[in-house]
């Protein structure tokens, strides 16, 4: 029976195309740069956009298509996916050295394979990709899409970067993330087909990351166009892209990018200056990161600390609290606009000039269910969740 099912759905080459006969936008290279730019910008810590710049002006010179649609243009019917990479740091340091001295062959197209293994098992075509998240996640769904001839859709299911799989959107509202496939680097196939909730499908997601080098290639959320409406952020790709824009337009204006930023995001300023300490340590298979800053101009004198989990999670200003997740915390390139680079997930360079903006996140996430996964307590704080827009206002009194 199994054998039938998997042939069947390799003939109809399920995940190979969409079924949709929905109006589609066509992305041209300065739309992707932006949206790229962004992406970065939206992902609440250091990212750099440039492999991803590169490798959608490379996809374009081979002719490939980057498409979007519309969330109410899919069919109630079909089926959109998301797809990302899932990090684990601490690995376990004998498997890296045993599959070195086996000399084990790393797969091509981990992305493509997952997908692949989502529909083999599922039997479903693929109507479009959702992008998991901000940052890289980005650009995986674009250039996979434009691979394999799905178009992107224009929301995301967390608005932001976030460190663990069950902190989304659909999640929040009862959308369980399984079935949910799994490729490790050397071609290892999970399936997921039950587990007792999203954390969970963290757990044991992030263990095999941990247990494959640190990283691995996992489907996230099955949603048909029905449920699109409660499991996603409609618009958020088309945020990335007017962020994207709005810096690259101010810098070419002589404008001051952070500035024309803070303007069309609602966002609210909360430091300036330079990275005087950043401690970071892979554990469990995060990036936990405690970085101090050291203020410069209208925040001469006055000092800031981050608490990092992969993502800017908590922020406090001369030590009263600043701002805190779910609400975002963008660092960002004084000169440009665009998000730091960093190094690794979440970390900063000492001396590295940074300027910190918060954004006020969406209903979703200030839900009760939105604050406890990812709310101060969840990280293991004594305090409750504070909108941006009270504190501050606090902080100002």
């Amino acid at each position: 029976m199994l054998v039938v099912f998997v042939l069947g759905c390799l003939l109809q080459s399920c995940a190979l195309k969409p079924t949709s006969e929905a109006p589609l936008r066509i992305l041209n290279e300065q739309n992707l740069i932006d949206i790229l730019v962004g992406s970065c910008i939206q992902s609440t810590r250091n990212c750099d956009p440039s492999q991803s710049i590169a490798d959608v002006k490379k996809a374009l010179s081979e002719g490939k298509v980057f498409r979007t649609i519309a969330p109410e243009n899919v069919a109630s019917d079909e089926m959109v996916i998301a797809v990302q990479g899932i990090g684990g740091g601490g690995p376990w340091q004998y498997v890296i050295d045993r599959t070195d001295k086996q000399e084990l062959a790393l797969i091509d197209d981990p992305h493509k394979r997952v997908v692949q293994l989502f529909s083999k098992y599922s039997n479903q075509r693929i109507a479009a990709l959702v992008r998991s998240e901000a940052a890289g996640a980005t650009a995986t769904a674009l250039l996979l899409g434009a691979e394999m001839g799905i178009p992107t859709l224009d929301g995301g299911i967390t608005g932001r970067a976030v460190p663990e799989v069950q902190q989304s959107i659909p999640w929040i509202n009862g959308i369980a993330s399984v079935p949910t496939a799994i490729i490790s680097p050397w071609g290892d196939e999970i399936v997921i087909t039950r587990a007792v909730d999203e954390y969970r499908v963290e757990d044991i997601a992030r263990a095999i990351a941990v247990a494959s080098a640190g990283d691995a290639w996992i489907s996230m959320t099955p949603m048909s166009g029905s449920q699109l409406a409660k499991g996603i952020l409609p618009g958020n790709l088309s945020e990335a892209e007017l962020y994207g824009r709005t810096v690259r337009e101010a810098r070419e204006k002589g404008r001051d990018p952070i500035a024309a930023l803070i303007d069309v995001a609602g966002a609210f300023k909360l430091f300036e200056g330079n990275v005087m300490k950043s401690q970071e340590r892979g554990d469990r298979g995060f990036n936990w990161v405690e970085a101090e800053f050291e203020g410069t101009g209208d925040f001469q004198g006055r000092s800031y600390k981050l608490f990092v989990k992969n993502e800017n999670i908590v922020g406090w200003l001369d030590g009263e609290l600043s701002a805190m997740a779910p609400d975002y915390i963008y660092n960002l390139d004084p000169t440009t606009g665009e998000s730091t680079l960093g190094v690794g997930y979440g970390g900063y360079v000492v001396g590295e000039r940074v300027t910190l903006i918060a954004v006020p996140a969406p209903a979703q996430w200030r839900t009760q269910k939105g604050i406890e996964l990812i709310g101060p307590r969840h990280f293991g704080f004594d305090f409750d969740y504070m909108p941006i827009e009270q504190m501050q206002q606090k902080l100002k009194q």
